[in-house]
């Protein structure tokens, strides 16, 4: 089919052969890489406990970062490296590259000999598979979805596309299925052993499939128009982000847009889990539980939000979906508390909490990866307080004095280097009322008949749905427009650079920068200011500066 059929094809014909084909094996591929990505975090226990057991602290230090930076902070770089090549060589055999790199590196994974038997080999092999990750996952996203929009016809394009959209969601429930799945099957003592490692190696598999789906497609017929013509871009990075006009785009993408969508999507998927099991202490099983539910049901939304974008834009919809999440954030997770935990939030209304403390020697508790080592009494204090979800407030103590924390009129000293005040706030707290260990249960024996019987667990689940819902909302037609902004030329490297800088970065902060509001504040709920102020901010800037793009035709922009 030529360029000249998908521009002028009519916007409710049916859907052709190789269109299906196209979406079904770019939507397979990022399924797959979504999957290997996730696993990484999903397993991080047991990756800690098999490779970086016996490493020393400044060794750790160093590979914790090093792990992290995989994770989120060279996707942009994976983007411009990838989005180059994917301008200049093609689509096709671009992404074919970035999924390959993804597969062998998590294949290498379930591989790698454990800390014991290759010492200080065991974490730089790792580190080095996470970081092949990272720069294929910021070089695939960009070539799935930009392969699918030179695909669809005019007027269909959110459709289309939005099947990219649901692969992050399909790979991370995938993730969560088959670690569940061998959980569930095997012993504690077996899957800490060897079960581990049956996902990472599962993924050659999915590999094999894959690749050989993806060999049965044809290059884009924009990028084939554009090759045939002689008019590729020579030097695309230089042509999308040395160019004034194209800067432009690229920061009113990242700023109207995707900043906003990253927030929303991090906050509905991982900062929900996080909130789940470490604030409300709902055991893992059962969080993931009522995650993988709620995604379930949720993603089919990706394409009726995709869809409807083709009729009323992708504008109102993204940022309909960031001023609803940033109105209704509060509410909702208050309620998630009050039903996961309803003796949490009694403590908090009745058990007061005072920390005492020099204001001079409360230092910044942001830790986005981690790796500090808090020794002030005040930090110290405050961060075992947030990491229980014990509710408190601050009072100004004398210069030079020490930390004190009151506890319904009994004083815990803290004093600095304090081991042992966690374990000494948390028995003075449940003494006075806090809720112990367990009694945040809410399936007795987690497993699917369980939840279904639950009236508690599904009212959760909806909830969880709700937040999943403005993830579709924003998610959903973001593909399409972040492809419709930038001309065919740059378009690979264009949408690819804001797109994981707003995924990697203002979504991959999410979860540590909430939690040191929380531990700033005293208030569980306040590290929610991050995703709302981020999502407020592109909503203004994308209501006056976002252009609407979806009658924009993509084979007439050179």
């Amino acid at each position: 089919m030529s360029a000249t059929d998908y521009s002028h094809g009519a916007a409710d014909r049916p859907m052709t052969a190789e269109e299906k084909r196209v979406i079904l094996a770019s939507s397979l591929g990022t399924v797959f890489e979504w999957y290997d990505f996730y696993l990484a975090g999903s397993l991080a226990a047991n990756i800690n406990a098999n490779f970086f057991s016996g490493v020393n602290e400044t060794a750790g230090f160093i590979f914790v970062l090093l792990s992290f930076a995989a994770g989120f902070a060279v996707r942009p770089f994976g983007a411009l490296v990838f989005g180059r090549l994917g301008d200049m060589i093609g689509r096709k055999y671009t992404f074919l590259v970035t999924m390959t790199l993804m597969g062998v590196a998590t294949f290498i994974v379930g591989l790698l000999p454990n800390y014991a038997a290759i010492g200080i080999l065991a974490p730089i092999a790792f580190i080095i598979c996470r970081l092949m990750q990272g720069l294929a996952l910021g070089g695939e996203y960009g070539g799935a979805a930009t392969y699918v929009a030179e695909h669809s016809p005019q007027g269909r394009r959110g459709f289309y596309t939005s099947w990219i959209q649901t692969t992050a969601t399909v790979g991370l429930f995938a993730s969560l299925l088959v670690i569940l799945t061998l959980r569930l099957s095997l012993t504690p003592e077996d899957f800490a052993a060897w079960g581990w490692r049956v996902p990472f190696l599962v993924s050659i598999v999915l590999l094999g499939v894959s690749i050989w789906i993806r060999l049965q497609l044809n290059e884009s017929p924009a990028f084939q128009k554009m090759k045939e013509e002689g008019s590729l871009s020579k030097a695309p990075l230089s042509e999308a982000f040395g160019n004034w006009q194209n800067q432009k785009i690229a920061i009113i993408a990242l700023l109207g847009g995707t900043a906003g969508q990253a927030v929303v999507w991090y906050t509905g998927q991982f900062y929900a889990l996080f909130f789940l099991t470490q604030t409300l202490k709902i055991d893992g099983t059962t969080a993931n539980l009522l995650i993988a539910l709620s995604l379930l049901i949720g993603t089919p939304f990706f394409i009726f939000f995709g869809s409807l974008s083709d009729k009323i834009g992708r504008k109102p919809i993204i940022l309909a979906g960031c001023l609803l999440a940033a109105v209704t954030y509060f509410p909702l997770f208050g309620k998630i508390a009050e039903i996961g935990n309803p003796k949490l939030i009694e403590a908090h209304n009745s058990v007061k909490v005072v920390v005492k403390a020099d204001p001079a020697a409360c230092g910044s508790v942001f830790d986005p990866v981690a790796i500090r080592v808090f020794t002030q009494s005040c930090d110290i204090a405050r961060r075992a307080l947030a990491a229980n979800g014990i509710k408190y407030t601050s009072e100004n103590a004398a210069a030079g004095s020490g930390t004190v924390v009151s506890i319904n009129g009994k004083d815990i000293a803290v004093a600095n280097e304090d081991k042992g005040f966690a374990a000494k706030a948390t028995a003075a707290a449940v003494e006075a009322g806090y809720p112990k260990v367990g009694d945040a249960t809410i399936l007795k024996a987690p497993g699917i008949g369980e939840l279904f019987a639950s009236s508690r667990a599904l009212t959760l689940a909806g909830l969880l749905l709700v937040l999943v819902i403005y993830v579709t909302m924003v998610y959903g037609p973001i593909a399409a427009l972040l492809v419709e902004l930038f001309p065919t030329r740059i378009r690979y490297s264009g949408m690819s650079l804001p797109y994981h800088i707003g995924n990697g970065w203002f979504g991959g902060f999410l979860p540590p920068t909430a939690f040191a509001i929380a531990a700033s504040t005293g208030d569980i709920f306040s590290g929610l200011w991050y995703p709302i102020v981020v999502a407020l901010g592109t909503f203004v800037i994308g209501l006056i500066f976002m252009p609407e793009t979806k009658d924009r035709d993509i084979f007439k922009d050179g």
